[in-house]
């Protein structure tokens, strides 16, 4: 083994490179280091700046600077010729052109020195009037400062994470929260950038880093005698316990993703049922064509709902039928697509066509819904107009249809008179909320497909540990290594330095 060498306090990657390249196995990769602390991606760092508040006309916009270059446009555009303002201080300032000093407009400056900004480096504020031409002006102003560039989308917040400022799933929070367009969204991503989901992966990582520490260590020195008796027992029970944590985190029905993307619904059934009425209804809007003539709706109709705070994307459909149109046809096969792909199905039927007696009226519904969806378990039976029917025929079905097995939530509705429209809607919302959960109770829960994908990667790793615990310990290690590396791309920390100074803390190798 290569002698272990010391550079700015930290371990020399050459002694990490050799622990793990011994068997051939690849080396870690390191997101970043330096030997001052400050990460090396910023360390030569252009320094950019940008419109930070929204486009278009308002009372205030923000433009934000970051970088080694922004005492010098706070300087050249406020008028500092000596010292610079206290840290984080708003003051009222003439904002001047630094090459015709034309003041270009009076605003608020904010000075925030590295390292505490947001991006961790040397930022600047200028709160200026929102008009267009105010604007433009200032940033023409930056731009003719040498040494400043217009920033990149997201570069302020990729230069946040670089610095440390924000974990990966703490910045995928915050673009989260930035669309958020409803209350539930809101919650959830609020939840996220606060670094609990974070912090939960990072719990696994660190455990799974101390799993894997031991393992080697085992592999390297147990023939020296420097490893107690029991390591490796002791790692089978944590893999173990990880693997099943894992697995149940994994198995969330999709709840956190469906309310960052929003619960997919679609209205389907047979033609002039009231599909594109009760589309109307629900979106407040003529969004689609309603006619008495079969068959008007041919393509699929989508609108954005924020139905009780949760996210909803309402999708209309042709009615479903044998049709020799070729047109309609094409319409019937998107149709069928939709709900093969949706959260919630609402099947529609027109309550005129059931028969009076419950029972025969269950077993039509019961054959309607199996020639809609397969899955009766993610739809509710909206019977469209109740008003046609007799005030006694519909209280008997609305009474006893509820408690018919095989069939799911029904609602008698009138997308005429609005009768039945507001329990339908406060159903709706249930099983929506049901399929999206609660973000603020509960574990964390998964919210992008790719913590999915690094997650279903990491729980087969932990197997493969499993698998060749008892015949190649050095296969078993490179599952751990594997689940290590699978949970650092979700985090967005990577780091192999970790590992040898778990080893030598526990196990004091190399005195």
């Amino acid at each position: 083994m290569l002698p272990l060498r010391t550079v700015c306090g930290g371990i020399w990657r050459a002694a990490v490179h050799t622990v793990r390249t011994s068997r051939g196995a690849p080396p870690y990769r390191l997101l970043s280091s330096t030997c001052d602390g400050a990460p090396a991606a910023l360390a030569d760092a252009d320094t950019i700046f940008a419109l930070s508040s929204g486009h278009g006309r308002c009372g205030v916009a923000v433009v934000r600077v970051s970088g080694p270059a922004s005492a010098t446009a706070l300087r050249g555009m406020a008028g500092f010729t000596q010292r610079l303002p206290p840290p984080r201080t708003a003051l009222l300032r003439s904002i001047t052109d630094p090459r015709s000093t034309e003041v270009l407009d009076r605003g608020l400056v904010l000075w925030f020195p590295a390292p505490r900004s947001f991006s961790g480096e040397d930022s600047v504020e200028f709160h200026i009037h929102g008009g267009p031409a105010v604007i433009t002006a200032v940033l023409q102003a930056l731009g003719s400062v040498p040494g400043l560039r217009p920033a990149e989308a997201g570069e302020f917040t990729r230069r946040a994470f670089q610095a440390g400022k924000l974990g990966l799933t703490e910045v995928e929070g915050l673009g989260d929260l930035i669309h958020a367009e409803t209350e539930a969204q809101r919650r959830q991503a609020l939840r996220q950038m606060s670094g609990e989901l974070g912090r939960l992966y990072q719990d696994w990582s660190d455990r799974l880093k101390r799993c894997l520490a031991h393992v080697e260590a085992f592999i390297d020195f147990s023939e020296d005698e420097l490893i107690e008796d029991g390591v490796l027992n002791r790692v089978d029970v944590s893999v173990r316990d990880l693997q099943a944590e894992i697995e149940r985190h994994l198995k969330d029905e999709r709840r956190g993703e469906r309310l960052r993307g929003g619960v997919q619904v679609v209205i389907a059934g047979a033609t002039n049922a009231g599909k594109s009425s009760l589309l109307n209804k629900l979106c407040q809007r003529p969004a689609a064509i309603v006619s008495p003539i079969a068959g008007t709706t041919r393509d699929v109709v989508e609108t954005a709902l924020d139905l009780g705070g949760f996210p909803v994307l309402l999708s209309d459909t042709a009615g479903l039928r044998d049709s020799s149109d070729l047109v309609e046809r094409e319409g019937v096969r998107r149709a069928r697509e939709r709900v093969e792909q949706a959260d919630l199905t609402l099947v529609v039927v027109d309550s005129a066509h059931l028969p009076s007696e419950v029972d025969r009226a269950a077993a039509f519904l019961r054959e309607h819904l199996s020639s809609v969806l397969p899955d009766t378990g993610r739809c509710l039976l909206v019977l469209n107009k109740a008003d046609l029917l007799p005030e006694k025929q519909r209280q008997k079905l609305d009474m006893e249809l509820r408690g018919v097995s095989g069939l799911p939530a029904v609602c008698l509705i009138s997308c005429q008179t609005n009768e039945g429209l507001k329990d339908f809607l406060t159903v709706l919302h249930s099983s929506v909320k049901t399929l999206c959960g609660d973000p603020l109770f509960g574990a964390p829960t998964l919210t992008q497909a790719r913590h999915r994908a690094h997650l279903q990667r990491c729980a087969a790793a932990l197997a493969q540990y499993q698998r060749y615990r008892d015949t190649d310990l050095a296969l078993a290690a490179e599952g751990v290594r594997l689940a290590v590396t699978s949970l650092g791309r979700i985090t967005g920390r990577v780091g192999a330095e970790e590992i040898l100074d778990i080893i030598f803390k526990d196990f004091c190798i190399g005195k």
